[in-house]
C-alpha cells in the first residue's frame, strides 16, 4: 500500500513538473484572443495604455519562449491577458454607457 501511494505521489509530481516545463501554448492563445477582442471593441481609443501594456507583455512572453523560459513566459502572458481584459472591460463599459444615452 505504501508503495502505491508513493508511486501516485511521484506521478503527480512528475505531471506538475512536466506542465511547468512545457511552452504555455494555451495561455499565449488566450492572450492573443483577448487582445484581438479588445482591439475589435475599440480599446485603442478607450484604453490605449492597457492595450499597449497587453501587446508589450505578449511580446515579452514571446521573447521568453524563444529562449526557453516557459515559466516567465506564462507569467508575462497571463499579465498581458489581464491587461487586455481590463482594456476590453473599459471599452465595453464606455460602449454600454454610450448606448444608454
Amino acid at each position: 500500500m505504501f508503495s502505491r501511494l508513493r508511486l501516485c505521489g511521484l506521478v503527480a509530481v512528475a505531471l506538475l513538473i512536466g506542465a511547468c516545463a512545457a511552452a504555455p501554448v494555451q495561455t499565449m492563445s488566450d492572450t492573443r484572443q483577448t487582445i484581438r477582442a479588445a482591439e475589435a471593441a475599440g480599446a485603442a481609443e478607450v484604453a490605449p495604455q492597457a492595450l499597449a501594456a497587453a501587446r508589450e507583455g505578449l511580446k515579452r512572453a514571446e521573447d521568453k519562449i524563444r529562449v526557453g523560459d516557459y515559466r516567465s513566459a506564462r507569467r508575462e502572458a497571463a499579465a498581458a491577458r489581464q491587461n487586455a481584459a481590463d482594456a476590453l472591460a473599459a471599452t465595453q463599459q464606455r460602449n454600454a454607457a454610450n448606448g444608454a444615452r
